[in-house]
C-alpha cells in the first residue's frame, strides 16, 4: 500500500497517467486493510493527477472520495484541501449552487466534530507520525534494493566493453590470415604457370613421337615394296633392323610418355586439392567477416540512431539535419519569439546547506520536471542551463505563433514547484522557490562552437525576460507589457504598474494568476 503510494507521489511529477494506476491501488489496497487515512491520501493524489491531465469530472469525483474517507480518518488538513479544490471545481462550472452544498458539508462535519479534545489530536498525531516513519524505513529499504542493481548493470556493462576489445583483437588476426591467403594464391598462380608449361612440353615431345612413328610406317611400305620386287635380301635384312630399332625406340618413347603422364595427373591431382582447400579456408574466413562485419554495422547503426537522438535533443530537428548535412548552421531571425528565465530563490545559502551530491540531484529533479512541462508543448525549445538558471523560448518558427504554450508552462512550472515544497516540508528538508520571467520580441538563433557546439539566442528579448525573472517575486510568473497583449484574452493577469529597470527605463509588468 505504502510502496504504491510512494510510486504515485514520484510519477506525478513526469507521467500523470502512472500516477494515477499507482494510486488507485495504493486507494484498494487501503480499502482491503480498511485504513481511512491511506483511502484519503490514495484517493487525493489519484485527484491530483487527474489534475494534471485537465480531467474535471474525475479529479472532482476523486475529491469528493478523499472528502470522505478524510472525515472518517478525522484529517482536517485533507478535508480542507479537498472542500477548497471541489469548491473552485464547481465555481469554474459556474455552478455556485455545488460549491455552496460542498462547502456546508464541512461546515456540518467541523460543527458535529469541535469538541475534540487536545490529546485525542495530539494521539492523531502520534499515530500518524509512527506510520510515516515505518513508510520512510520501507523506502529506504527499496533504495538500497535499487543500488545493489545499479551495481550488478555496472558489472554486466564492464563485460560488454571486454566483449569489444576481443572482437577488435579478432578483427586484426582476420586481417593478417587475409594477408597470408593472399599470398598463398600467387604461390599457387606461379606453381599453375610451371605445370602449363611442363604439359606444353610434353605435347612437344608426343608430337616429335608421332613423327617418328609415321618415319617407320613409310619405311614399312618400302619394304613392301622392295619385298614384292623381289629386291636384294641385303636391303630385306637392313630393314629388318631397322624395324627392330624403330620398334625399340616406340618402346622407350612410350616408357617415358606415360612417366610423364603420371607425373602430370599427379600435378593436377595435388593442384586440385590444394585449390580445393583454399576455396574452402577462403569461404569459411568470408562467412566468419561477413558475420562480424554484420555485428559491427549493427553496432555502428544503434551509435548513429543514438547520436541523432542527442542531437535531437540539444537543438530544433531542422536546425540539426543542417548541421549533420552541410557541418554547419546558418543564422536565423525570428521577429516575434518568447522567451522564459528561471531562477531559484536563495540558491547560494540553500548550496551551502546540502552536500555537493544532494545539491546536483536536486537541481537534476527540478529541472527534469522543467523539462518534462515543456515538451507537453512542441512549439517551446529548450536553448541551455546556466548554473541554476532555465532558459527556453517558442516561436522559433517562419510562421507566426502566440506565447500562450509558454505562460501555460510557466504556471505548470510553479505548480510543480510548489508540490515540490510541500513534500520538502513535510520531510524538513530544503527546498527551492523559483522566479519566472516573460518576454516576446525579436531574437537572433544559430549554433555556435566546432568541438562543443550548442545552439543558442540571442538579442535585447534576452536581456529583457532576464530582466523580468529578476523583478518577479518567488512563486510568480512576470511578464512584459509585450507578451501580456498577445495572452490577456487567454490568461487572468494582474498589473503591477511601471517599475523601474536596469538600462531600461521604466517598463509595465503583470503577474500571471491562472488560466480563463
Amino acid at each position: 500500500m505504502t510502496l504504491n503510494y510512494q510510486l504515485g507521489t514520484e510519477w506525478l511529477k513526469k507521467d500523470a497517467k502512472k500516477a494515477v494506476d499507482y494510486a488507485k491501488a495504493a486507494h484498494q489496497k487501503a480499502l482491503e486493510l480498511k485504513n481511512s487515512g491511506m483511502a484519503a491520501e490514495a484517493s487525493y493524489l489519484v485527484a491530483r493527477a487527474y489534475a494534471r491531465t485537465r480531467d474535471d469530472r474525475n479529479q472532482d469525483i476523486w475529491l469528493g472520495t478523499a472528502t470522505k474517507f478524510a472525515m472518517e480518518a478525522n484529517d482536517a488538513d485533507l478535508i480542507i484541501k479537498t472542500v477548497d479544490e471541489r469548491s473552485r471545481l464547481a465555481e469554474k462550472e459556474r455552478n455556485e449552487r455545488k460549491a455552496l452544498k460542498v462547502v456546508q458539508e464541512a461546515f456540518d462535519y467541523f460543527s458535529k466534530k469541535g469538541g475534540k479534545s487536545i490529546s485525542e489530536m495530539q494521539a492523531q498525531y502520534d499515530v500518524q507520525k509512527n506510520q510515516i516513519e515505518r513508510e520512510k524505513s520501507q523506502l529506504e529499504r527499496e533504495m538500497d534494493r535499487l543500488e545493489a542493481e545499479k551495481k550488478r548493470l555496472e558489472g554486466e556493462i564492464g563485460v560488454v566493453t571486454k566483449d569489444k576489445e576481443h572482437i577488435s583483437t579478432e578483427r586484426d588476426i582476420l586481417k593478417e590470415d587475409k594477408t597470408l591467403l593472399t599470398e598463398r594464391q600467387r604461390e599457387l598462380e606461379s606453381e599453375k604457370q610451371m605445370i602449363v608449361e611442363e604439359v606444353s612440353k610434353s605435347e612437344e615431345k608426343l608430337k616429335t613421337v608421332s613423327a617418328e612413328k609415321t618415319k617407320v610406317l613409310y619405311i614399312a611400305e618400302v619394304r613392301r615394296r622392295l619385298v614384292d620386287s623381289l629386291e636384294a635380301r641385303q636391303v630385306i635384312d637392313s630393314i629388318n633392323l631397322v624395324q627392330k630399332d624403330l620398334a625399340l625406340q616406340n618402346a622407350e618413347l612410350a616408357q617415358e610418355q606415360g612417366k610423364y603422364l603420371n607425373y602430370l595427373l599427379g600435378i593436377a591431382a595435388l593442384f586440385t586439392v590444394l585449390l580445393s582447400i583454399a576455396f574452402y579456408l577462403r569461404y569459411l574466413n568470408k562467412k566468419k567477416s561477413t558475420n562480424l562485419l554484420s555485428k559491427q554495422n549493427k553496432i555502428i547503426e544503434e551509435e548513429r540512431q543514438r547520436s541523432d537522438e542527442l542531437l535531437y535533443n540539444i537543438m530544433p530537428v531542422e536546425v540539426a539535419k543542417e548541421l549533420k548535412e552541410k557541418g554547419s548552421a546558418t543564422a536565423q531571425q525570428f521577429p516575434e519569439a518568447t522567451v522564459l528565465f528561471t531562477d531559484f530563490k536563495n540558491f547560494t545559502e540553500i548550496a551551502e546547506r546540502l552536500t555537493p551530491a544532494a545539491l546536483v540531484n536536486e537541481l537534476n529533479e527540478c529541472f527534469r520536471a522543467f523539462d518534462h512541462i515543456i515538451s507537453q508543448h512542441p512549439e517551446i525549445e529548450k536553448i541551455k542551463t546556466i548554473g541554476d538558471a532555465y532558459l527556453c523560448a517558442s516561436g522559433l518558427v517562419k510562421h507566426k505563433t502566440l506565447p500562450t504554450g509558454i505562460v501555460q508552462a510557466a504556471l505548470e512550472m510553479q505548480e510543480f514547484l510548489d508540490d515540490h515544497k510541500a513534500e520538502k516540508m513535510r520531510l524538513g528538508l530544503p527546498y527551492f522557490e523559483a522566479r519566472i520571467g516573460i518576454h516576446t520580441g525579436p531574437v537572433v538563433a544559430g549554433v555556435v562552437g566546432f568541438k562543443k557546439f550548442a545552439y543558442d539566442i540571442w538579442g535585447d528579448t534576452v536581456n529583457i525576460a532576464a530582466r523580468m525573472e529578476q523583478q518577479c517575486e518567488p512563486g510568480q510568473v512576470n511578464i512584459s507589457e509585450t507578451t501580456y497583449g498577445l495572452v490577456k484574452y487567454n490568461f487572468n493577469c494582474q498589473s503591477r504598474g511601471k517599475i523601474p529597470v536596469k538600462n531600461k527605463g521604466e517598463m509595465e509588468m503583470y503577474y500571471v494568476t491562472g488560466k480563463k
